[in-house]
């Protein structure tokens, strides 16, 4: 297996992020589902010169982006989204998008059950289509049920992928897992042969080891399913703004080039813009916790 890191959990040029990423030892980069900002002609040559592949990307499920939307125009729009997120992951030589249906933040049904699972359906088909043409795989992320009322559990996701196509996998989160699943090695079983990427974060979604879960189970299990691709590290340090921080210099007062779509994704996740010092040593944490166990 090889690591991976995301880059949307702190606001910092792609280039600040390569280099630390690169020297710390991750192989990969599953890069911010944002296609609008960055010019991927630029940003392969960088990933070359640090020795870096990218793996994916992530969907940025944020405002008017629903696959499930009554409206059909909305609907057509965040189709359209998803397909430039597989458009730049394609154009960067990656191999997978990870795919959340719906809103993150939106807890209200547009519809009845059935209706927004035909919606999700369509979509998912149409969307599945132009990423057989460009090689590139799916995965349904299931998120937890505070950031969604539509898929949480990985059974949930493997049922959608089973009504798309033959191809279309799913995308396991340790930190949703953790929540959802009333056992998280039995739920990444249940994935063999159609787990197409793994995101790792410990159940209080600070850096691997961080926390409770057993990292070496988790390991062990994937490898018992045959999955030998790569763990994408996602951790959202938790907001403390208490006497009681036990990272004092944790927060960044001042970001640069922190977007307000960013800012509120970050806030929706109960994090903030973390200091450059704090995020360094989160992903250094990750990757000591987990390359001795991949390698």
């Amino acid at each position: 297996m090889e690591l991976a890191i995301h880059n949307w959990m702190r606001a910092e040029t792609i280039e600040t992020t390569v280099r630390r990423i690169s020297e710390l030892g991750y192989d990969r980069l599953e890069i911010q589902g944002t296609p609008e900002a960055y010019d991927t002609d630029k940003i392969k040559p960088l990933l070359d010169e640090h020795g870096i592949r990218c793996w994916g990307s992530v969907t940025l499920m944020m405002e008017e982006r629903n696959l499930l939307a009554g409206d059909k125009k909305q609907r057509t729009q965040s189709i359209q989204y998803v397909k430039d997120v597989i458009r730049m992951v394609k154009e960067l030589e990656g191999e997978m998008v990870s795919v959340v249906p719906s809103t993150v933040g939106k807890l209200v049904p547009d519809g009845r059950p059935e209706e927004e699972w035909d919606r999700a359906i369509k979509a998912m088909k149409e969307i599945y289509e132009y990423a057989e043409e460009s090689g590139i795989l799916l995965g349904i992320e299931p998120i937890n049920r505070f950031e969604t009322y539509f898929i949480n559990r990985g059974d949930q996701a493997l049922a959608l992928a089973k009504e798309v196509g033959p191809k279309c996998g799913v995308c396991l989160d340790t930190f949703h897992m953790n929540i959802e699943e009333d056992d998280i090695y039995e739920a990444i079983r249940r994935t063999e042969g159609r787990l197409t990427g793994f995101h790792v974060a410990d159940n209080n979604r600070m850096a691997p080891g961080m926390g409770t879960l057993n990292w070496e189970k988790i390991v062990k299990t994937l490898d018992e399913i045959g999955y030998d691709k790569v763990l994408s590290v996602e951790f959202c340090s938790p907001l403390d703004r208490t006497p009681a921080n036990p990272y004092p210099n944790s927060i960044e007062e001042n970001p640069e080039g922190l977007s307000p779509e960013q800012k509120k994704f970050l806030e929706d996740h109960g994090s903030s813009s973390v200091s450059e010092e704090f995020y360094t040593w989160l992903t250094r944490n990750s990757a000591e916790k987990l390359l001795p166990l991949i390698r």
